[in-house]
């Protein structure tokens, strides 16, 4: 990419804090609209996620990649290295770091939206094996995607596609659908429906890494030479002569 890691950075704090937001704000909303009926709730969370993620990397992909999810990043730079595309060693520190600190204000964001405390740490335990196997398949299965759409020349796709598979995933997991470690630190910072609770974070995390290594085997068998795309994941970056329209 030839922006500056800064510019990067800037929008990968600024896509996962308003992802966050999303998820968060929609999750407090559905609860408070549809008291008593929590699949009802779901629906209305998952729906609100599914379609600020797709309007969330057409506008920042051309930028950074809009990657907003650390074990996009990584992956992009494993597979990246032996091609010299994708992310460098520098990069991947930026973009976790802008990640995960977008991902805490997006959540103080969306609790201050609903006149709630700007910090109230999540109540929420989510633990268990199935709970953490949802994870394992959820983040692997979005890295497939992600990887399989740009190494076969259809990254524009991208947006819908992703924004489909991670509003079909919080049905169809157990976990409904993390799939993000800097997401599910931000959903700490928050004591609502979308909340869970700091000591159910490290192993959600681990989870989704192990997915993200799932993914990687994955790839290796089906798109062996996904690592030449990765400057296109998620979307192609801007170019010189789109960026003068």
């Amino acid at each position: 990419m030839n922006h500056t890691l800064t510019r990067r950075a800037s929008a990968e704090f600024a896509g996962t804090a308003v992802l966050v937001a999303a998820v968060v704000g929609s999750g407090i909303a559905a609860a408070r609209l549809s008291p008593g009926d929590v699949g009802l709730q779901l629906l209305e969370n998952s729906v609100a996620t599914a379609f600020a993620l797709g309007a969330l990397i057409l506008t920042f992909g051309p930028v950074s990649g809009a990657h907003f999810n650390p074990v996009v990043s990584a992956v992009d730079w494993w597979l990246g290295r032996r091609a010299g595309t994708g992310l460098t060693t520098r990069d991947l520190v930026g973009y976790t770091a802008a990640q995960v600190a977008g991902a805490a204000a997006g959540a103080v964001l969306a609790n201050l939206m609903f006149d709630l405390p700007a910090v109230a740490w999540s109540q929420t335990h989510r633990t268990g094996g199935n709970l953490w196997l949802a994870e394992v398949v959820a983040t692997a299965g979005l890295i497939v995607l992600i990887f399989a759409l740009a190494r076969s020349g259809r990254a524009t796709a991208t947006p819908a596609a992703v924004g489909a598979y991670i509003g079909a995933a919080y049905w169809f997991t157990s976990s409904t659908s993390f799939a993000n470690p800097a997401v599910t630190i931000g959903r700490a910072f928050t004591d609502t429906f979308a909340g869970i609770a700091p000591t159910s974070l490290p192993a959600f995390v681990v989870a989704q890494f192990v997915g993200g290594l799932v993914a990687v085997a994955a790839l290796a068998a089906w798109y062996p030479q996904a690592g030449n795309a990765a400057d296109v994941v998620l979307v192609p970056p801007l170019t010189k002569e789109t960026e003068a329209r």
